[in-house]
């Protein structure tokens, strides 16, 4: 969000604490970003957004762009298990669900295919998530996992909603797919217009896509 500050000096930005209302349960706005969070602290954003279900998917029907990066994405499936099979129920959005696993960590590069653009990053996660995306995923994978070990699907993609386990933070990381927010929130960008720090983020970009290739 920092660098998305960068590349829109003039926009609003609204950070919501758990104790306070979201901005887009009353009103309409441009994007909604939620990000990577400790388990205990997943289990408070689903009862803190359970109320706004309806809302949310409102909003995902009407073109609001969404990232949710990280494990966020997994309040939005059906539920999340624990080690012992017990159960915490999510909102339901998607079908899907994820299994915690938390005495071993999965960590690995990314590359993937989204549109026409390679995306770049890494996952770290105690966490594997399952349930077809076959129709709504958000990258094909080239190096590293999907939704899963089994899977070449990663995260999810609906209208102008996207959730991902990868992070970097990815919009850093990739400044094409940066671009591509940008023009999902109707920003208008002319074709030598560049984003914030758009050549050092350019080069780091081809440089680290180069390396993980090599991997």
């Amino acid at each position: 969000m920092k660098y998305l500050k960068m590349c829109l000096p003039d926009a609003e930005f609204v950070e919501t604490a758990l104790d306070e209302t979201p901005k887009f349960a009353q009103e309409d706005v441009n994007m909604i970003y939620l990000g990577p969070m400790t388990e205990k602290t997943q289990e408070k954003v689903i009862n803190k957004l359970l109320p706004y279900k309806n809302r949310i998917e409102e909003l995902i029907e009407k073109n609001t762009v969404f990232l949710f990066t990280g494990n966020a994405l997994e309040v939005l499936g059906d539920y999340i298990e624990n080690e012992d099979g017990s159960k915490i129920n999510g909102l339901g959005i998607f079908p899907v669900h994820s299994k915690r696993d938390m005495m071993h960590r999965h960590n690995s590069y990314f590359i993937g295919e989204f549109e026409d653009i390679k995306i770049v990053g890494f996952k770290s996660q105690f966490t594997m998530m399952y349930g077809d995306n076959s129709e709504n995923y958000f990258a094909k994978v080239e190096k590293g996992i999907g939704l899963n070990k089994e899977s070449k699907l990663e995260g999810i993609k609906k209208n102008n909603f996207i959730g991902t386990y990868i992070i970097g933070p990815i919009l850093i990381l990739n400044p094409l797919f940066t671009k591509k927010i940008l023009k999902m929130l109707e920003v208008e960008l002319e074709a030598d217009t560049k984003i914030a720090l758009e050549d050092d983020t350019m080069a780091a970009y081809e440089a680290r896509l180069k390396e993980l290739e090599k991997l």
